[in-house]
């Protein structure tokens, strides 16, 4: 009796990720940038339930359990902040993952996909691309689709630079467009405390104030590539020199849009951490820890001092996988394994 039988229905769980480094490079002819990156999965998770529907039809809902439910974007331009619910059709990951991968295996069958979101929406963790990971395993489960990983990785890397990473979890650099991705083996266990912003940024606008910023200083952008101390580091899980040598290009636009993440990286120096930084194009900011207890400790004070959610978590995590029962043993986005 398969999964779905039996619960009458699948559910897969994809890490959101930090970047360890990210260094961006020129701007493309496709539009895009090249990238040299150092990403980290985390554990913190997305979940996708999907569910048989006896029509052909995708529909796709938010759990009541999910920590985040909209978005809250900054417009550059006027500065003004702008909620919106995030999208539940054709424009969410998960409902293209599920329609993609129908297309690949050549049917028809409809399913109810229900997200549980616990990582930052527009955040710069990859939350989005992690649910197009937990729609392509469940629906691969749910359709015995008999797919490997890389597999469907590969479907999910026309969704997203970030989609495949998702899949495989653990550590890994990533080129190109951040999709040619090249796994690291790992020891031990980095410990970091995510603090989520309340205000989502366009990770577009972001990349187009780097150029902004580079044109106005004259600044030309050289073919980006990682320091290989910093990946021996992460190997390693030395966690201090990690702090020394993490980078993020797309800090300083980030700052630049939303100046508040600065003071909440100064507070979080100032409470212990080795190491605070702007994850990915933003506004999540992320900060190292020596080990569990610091940061603990750390998600804390910070909480206490600043009224924030700050949430401890571990890298690298695992990737996309299947979870048995509805709860996964987690609360309110906090892994408990």
């Amino acid at each position: 009796m398969r999964e779905s039988e039996f619960y009458g229905h699948v559910t897969a769980a994809a890490p959101g990720k930090i970047n360890v480094s990210l260094r961006v490079g020129p701007l493309r002819e496709d539009g895009y940038h090249e990238v040299a990156t150092l990403y980290l999965a985390v554990s913190l998770y997305e979940e996708v339930t999907a569910a048989p529907r006896e029509d052909n039809a995708i529909t796709v809902s938010l759990s009541e359990r999910s920590a985040f439910t909209e978005v809250q974007t900054q417009d550059p331009e006027t500065g003004e902040i702008v909620a919106a619910a995030i999208p539940l059709d054709e424009r969410n990951l998960v409902h293209q993952a599920a329609s993609k991968l129908r297309d690949r295996l050549g049917i028809t069958s409809g399913v109810d996909l229900t997200i549980t979101k616990n990582v930052p929406v527009a955040g710069g963790m990859g939350g989005g691309s992690a649910d197009a990971a937990a729609a392509l395993v469940a629906c691969s489960a749910l359709w015995e689709a008999g797919l490997s990983k890389e597999q469907l990785a590969e479907i999910g890397a026309e969704l997203g630079a970030d989609v495949p990473f998702a899949m495989l979890g653990g550590a890994a650099v990533g080129q190109g467009v951040g999709d040619e991705l090249s796994p690291l083996l790992t020891r031990g266990e980095l410990h970091l405390v995510i603090v989520p912003a309340n205000t989502g940024l366009s990770t577009p606008s972001i990349y187009a104030k780097l150029d902004e910023m580079r044109a106005q200083e004259s600044i030309t952008a050289d073919e980006p590539d990682l320091d290989p101390d910093l990946v021996r580091a992460v190997c390693s899980a030395d966690a201090e020199l990690v702090a020394s040598l993490m980078a993020n290009d797309l800090q300083a636009p980030a700052v630049a849009q939303l100046p508040t993440l600065e003071d909440m990286m100064d507070i979080g120096m100032i409470e212990g951490a080795l190491q605070g930084m702007v994850s990915g194009s933003g506004p999540t900011v992320v900060f190292l820890a020596r080990d569990a207890e610091s940061a603990h400790q750390l998600a804390t004070s910070l909480e206490e001092r600043t009224e924030v959610w700050a949430i401890p978590v571990t890298g690298p995590a695992h990737g996309a996988r299947l979870v048995h029962g509805r709860d996964n043993g987690r609360e309110n986005g906090r892994d408990q394994h």
